[in-house]
């Protein structure tokens, strides 16, 4: 469980990181807020999110059955937008938060990915609703520190995800001669070589350009380890090191082994190449677990080691690449009643116990019930809780890069994925680190 002294021995120390860079959090706070008051508009609720894939979609759904349960008299309206990682629905969201028509609730990753909307006002804190829903005491201390900003709390977690995982074909690994997935990055670049020349299948998947992004985040906490990781997102960090140099290098020499074809899909269609045997290889969040085991016509309904098998990604084992989804109220929510109400549910043991293992993912508060996370989630488990298990913020996924970071990564990568120059996309990079310094 999250709670456990060994998680959240694990969680301090990226606690540490994000305190000195990502938040700049204070302990000062001042004021209270209105977040936990009753009152407003409870006749309806829109829920904005980007959860439409399957297994993603089958959570958000048991969690509104719930919250229809628990609240007859409430209209929801499930506002999702398709795009893997949330891009075209971030988009709509930002557009609609300026023109002043918020929804009710949205969706947005803990951590830095918040900062652009705290410090425009547009999300209220809910200092008070914790306190009135009795919520300090139900998640790790460590990561309520992560969705703090100058002493207040702007969102309620509802999930952790792992970032960091190899999904692969055993049979096409079995056709290549290789014994298992591979371990470091040097393995991996082998095995790449070896699919390729013995099977003329495809050694890597991709999607659309964001699953680049998220590759690339892999292979710099995979070359770099954890600590040198993140310290990139600490205020004067060198990026034009000789180490972030092998990494990029690394993922040049990586990338040589992905199809162009692919980045015309989303995750799903990555993931699903391998369960096809398509694909040898992908690199993708655990949520393509609920995607994998789901039953049709949401999910693929495989069964893992037969179809599917899972492995950290190279160079990343002992390490846990964390992101949450959590929900937000914003200000001026029309229906206001109906977001705090919508926001107990995703607060609440029923609620996450309900989405997360549809969703593949772990619950964020430390006492949902276990048996109820099986396979892939066990291992999850287990991994979080793991002694010594070191933690790595995803950046891609909200944790360590802010808004306008983030598309300057993205960006970066767009262009490196035009020219394939190295030398470019790392002072693209750095150019990024020292005008987001947070």
């Amino acid at each position: 469980m999250l709670g456990r002294a060994t998680g959240r021995r694990a969680v301090a120390a990226v606690a540490a990181v994000l305190l000195g860079g990502t938040l700049g959090l204070t302990a000062c706070g001042g004021g209270d807020d209105g977040g936990g008051k009753g009152g407003g508009d409870a006749s309806r609720v829109e829920v904005f999110s980007w959860w439409t894939g399957p297994g993603e979609a089958d959570g958000l759904a048991a969690m509104i059955e719930e919250f229809k349960r628990r609240n007859p008299g409430t209209q929801v309206v499930n506002a999702a937008i398709a795009g893997g990682s949330g891009t075209q629905a971030q988009a709509v969201l930002a557009s609609r938060l300026q023109n002043r028509k918020p929804p009710d609730s949205f969706q947005g990753h803990a951590g830095a990915e918040l900062l652009d909307y705290i410090k425009a006002g547009q999300i209220e804190p809910l200092d008070s609703f914790y306190d009135e829903n009795n919520l300090r005491s139900s998640y790790p201390q460590q990561l309520l520190q992560q969705i703090t900003y100058q002493g207040r709390i702007y969102s309620v977690p509802v999930n952790i995800h792992r970032s960091n995982i190899l999904w692969y074909n055993p049979r096409i690994l079995k056709d290549a001669g290789l014994s298992g997935p591979p371990k470091t990055i040097a393995e991996f670049k082998t095995a790449l070589k070896t699919v390729k020349d013995r099977t003329g299948k495809v050694p890597l998947s991709l999607g659309a350009q964001w699953t680049a992004d998220h590759l690339l985040e892999n292979v710099l906490l995979g070359v770099l380890g954890a600590d040198a990781y993140n310290a990139l997102w600490k205020p004067g960090a060198d990026w034009s090191s000789p180490a972030v140099t092998a990494a990029l290098n690394d993922f040049a020499e990586i990338m040589k082994y992905t199809t162009a074809e692919a980045a015309s899909t989303d995750w799903q269609g990555a993931s699903k190449a391998v369960v096809d045997g398509k694909a040898a290889f992908n690199i993708m969040g655990d949520w393509a677990y609920g995607y994998y085991v789901n039953p049709a016509p949401n999910g693929l309904g495989k069964k893992v080691d037969a179809d599917f098998g899972y492995a950290p990604a190279p160079g990343t084992g002992g390490t846990y690449m964390w992101l949450s989804d959590s929900f937000t109220l914003p200000k001026g929510a029309p229906h206001r009643g109906g977001a705090l109400a919508w926001l107990k549910v995703a607060a609440s043991k029923e609620g996450q116990d309900l989405f997360n293992p549809k969703k593949g993912s772990i619950p964020a508060r430390k006492d949902a019930d276990r048996s109820l996370y099986k396979g892939y989630l066990e291992y999850a488990f287990n991994e979080w809780n793991k002694p010594g298990v070191k933690l790595a913020g995803s950046f891609w996924h909200g944790v360590y890069a802010s808004k306008r970071w983030h598309t300057d990564i993205d960006t970066a990568v767009g262009l490196f994925l035009q020219g394939k120059d190295v030398g470019k996309l790392q002072s693209a990079l750095v150019n990024a680190a020292k005008n987001n310094a947070q």
